[in-house]
């Protein structure tokens, strides 16, 4: 027999802490942590984007999640890194949906 699970609804102010998160990181800084993740790693090895809303906030970190896959597009963009989704490249142009993995793009492009 299937079991249902009944979540609450949200308290009021409940995704503060996660909006406050992303609100103290500029995307120059969030761009950076991303291109210092991906130093740190050998070509083709990649890096989860929650890797690096760790490094930016260690307590805090889901709330730059959306961020970090915002800037991580915008790097994509500009060739600096590349998003892959179960190995395989996928289009910085194109919706993203599911768990993403970052590696460092083919070229030093930066935007």
């Amino acid at each position: 027999m299937p079991v249902s699970v009944v979540r609450a609804p949200a308290a009021p102010g409940a995704n503060a802490g996660r909006d406050a998160a992303s609100r103290r990181f500029d995307a120059d800084t969030i761009a950076a942590a991303i291109l210092t993740t991906l130093a740190t790693r050998r070509p083709p090895a990649s890096a989860c984007p929650s890797e690096v809303a760790r490094r930016l906030d260690p307590v805090a970190w889901r709330g730059l999640m959306d961020a970090v896959r915002a800037q991580a597009r915008v790097l994509a963009v500009a060739g600096a890194v590349e998003v892959t989704q179960g190995g395989r490249a996928l289009d910085p142009r194109a919706p993203w949906r599911g768990p993403i993995r970052l590696r460092a793009g083919k070229t030093d492009a930066a935007p």
